[in-house]
């Protein structure tokens, strides 16, 4: 009996210090998130910019956050992972080499054909 008494005592107190992290963890995101009120207005001005918003986004550290969506196949992917293609002075990107690959077809064949 003492040791089913011992291994609740257990649980009970791995229960109690687990929720207490969690609750610590989320009082502490709310803490920066609160910390920090000119990066949430850029991050929202940023996000009404769309996919051209320019510099700003990478010095903020935004650019991991931000989606872009892939011309070819409509994929949405994150700016940091997509794959990028500067055309006529357009920022284009793309979710993986064959997408690019394809694009960059297109636009010669068209052209080509004038």
């Amino acid at each position: 009996m003492n040791f089913l008494g011992r291994a609740m005592r257990f649980l009970f107190w791995l229960l109690v210090v687990s929720w207490s992290v969690a609750l610590l963890r989320r009082l502490v995101a709310w803490m920066l998130r609160g910390a920090m009120p000119a990066q949430t207005e850029h991050d929202a001005a940023g996000s009404a910019a769309g996919p051209g918003a320019g510099a700003d986004d990478a010095q903020g550290g935004l650019s991991a956050r931000r989606l872009v969506r892939d011309p070819v196949c409509g994929t949405h992917v994150a700016e940091a992972l997509a794959i990028p293609l500067r055309e006529g002075g357009e920022l284009v990107h793309f979710c993986s080499a064959a997408c690019r690959d394809k694009y960059v077809s297109g636009a010669q064949r068209m052209a080509a054909n004038g």
